[in-house]
């Protein structure tokens, strides 16, 4: 992945890392079709697990229908699983400045690049499920019908 222009404005500590993906409601899904380029606003869970280098690595859970332009361009990607982008953002408020243009806005962020991958198994889709859940509505019951889950 390119290096950030800005490095320092690169959010390095694991738990910073964490704290902002965990307050996010909102994941922007960036696909290619052949339409172009495709963002769509998702809910998601997060399994945490940690990368080659020790670092914090977020797996999402994303829940899709079976059909529409999201799950096309998914499935059309390759058989390997498609090729995505992912963005959420925490906004902090405004930053004055002395005049119009010198205003700004104060936000956190988190991008990346992944590939996704279509689940079939009916206990893994479960799972999934459950860690969308637990983000969006903490502590809510969750249980799910075979047809929820054939979906």
């Amino acid at each position: 992945m390119r290096a950030m222009r800005l490095a320092k404005r690169e959010i390095t500590d694991s738990e910073e890392l964490k704290s902002v993906v965990e307050a996010c409601q909102v994941l922007r899904l960036g696909l290619l079709d052949d339409d172009g380029v495709y963002i769509v606003p998702v809910n998601f869970g997060i399994d945490w697990r940690v990368d080659a280098e020790g670092r914090p690595a977020p797996a999402f859970w994303l829940h899709s229908a079976g059909e529409g332009r999201k799950a096309d361009a998914l499935r059309a990607s390759s058989v390997a699983g498609a090729r995505i982008a992912v963005e959420m953002d925490i906004d902090d408020g405004v930053i004055a400045g002395a005049y119009a243009c010198s205003y700004s806005l104060a936000f956190r962020s988190v991008m990346g690049l992944g590939i996704a991958h279509e689940v079939t198994d009916p206990a893994e889709k479960e799972h999934g499920l459950a860690r969308i859940m637990e983000h969006a509505a903490p502590g809510a019951p969750v249980t799910f019908t075979e047809q929820a889950l054939e979906r």
